[in-house]
């Protein structure tokens, strides 16, 4: 009845997310989420066909609003924050450069599976010498393997954990390096205590494929000499802090004169 590449949601969650079938295979769809970063599976008679439209006009409120983050043309020349951006997903990466890029800001991104990102992290910080670092891709949290306290009850937050951890040896200052990190369901605490700026995610619920970005287009774009609104930061993201949360930090942007 579906095809790979067609976009579908599921009955049993109340139709609540849109996804696209990346595989089939023995009568199991393979799916993963078009804007929150999930991956799931469902049998066929749990799907419903969905015209990828509607993901545009559900976040269209969302995306306008995001888009605003833009500077104003005056006689001040700017200066914004490097943005090293490493992604577990291609598709999630290349959104999230496309909005860097909308909004002018100088972005790297480096697709990478999330377990090589320990052991490559500390050679990329070199190569490009970022003043913001985002770690992402995709994670989960499984009840059936313990407590949400435990670190290996989660698909990726050791993987993120250890790469927060290896760019904290490379930068030790939080203000020298912003690092954000996590994805889906992430270990929160555990990557605030390995040494991350800002990291998902507190409630333990899904986060959208732009959150890592919107968080690290604002530090790009706040100023060096000023403490950030912690709360308004984190409240522009699409789920708020129950998705992402962080501490106070200092922005990355210097200002100059005249253009």
């Amino acid at each position: 009845m579906y095809k790979v590449g067609e976009y579908v949601t599921r009955k049993s969650y109340n139709n609540d997310i849109i996804f696209k079938i990346i595989s089939i295979n023995d009568g199991v769809y393979y799916l993963k989420g078009v804007s929150v970063r999930l991956y799931a599976d469902s049998m066929e008679d749990d799907l419903v066909k969905c015209d990828i439209e509607r993901d545009l006009e559900d976040n269209k409120e969302f995306l306008d609003r995001i888009k605003e983050c833009r500077l104003e043309r005056d006689d001040y020349f700017y200066l914004p924050g490097k943005i090293l951006h490493l992604d577990g997903d291609s598709d999630y990466l290349n959104r999230c450069l496309k909005y860097y890029k909308d909004i002018n800001i100088m972005a790297q991104g480096v697709v990478i599976d999330e377990d090589n990102m320990p052991l490559k992290i500390m050679e990329l910080l070199e190569k490009y010498n970022p003043n913001i670092l985002v770690i992402t891709g995709h994670d989960a949290y499984y009840k059936k393997k313990g407590n949400i306290n435990d670190i290996h009850a989660y698909k990726n937050s050791i993987n993120f954990v250890n790469t927060v951890k290896e760019a904290r040896k490379y930068e030790s200052s939080h203000q020298k390096l912003i690092i954000i990190a996590g994805a889906c369901q992430s270990d929160y605490e555990e990557l605030i205590k390995a040494g991350a700026n800002f990291a998902s995610s507190p409630k333990r619920i899904n986060i959208h494929a732009l959150d890592p970005a919107i968080i690290a287009s604002r530090m790009s774009l706040s100023d060096s000499n000023v403490e950030i609104d912690l709360k308004d930061i984190i409240e522009n993201t699409k789920y708020g802090s129950n998705g992402i949360g962080g501490i106070i930090t200092k922005g990355t942007m210097y200002r100059g004169y005249p253009r």
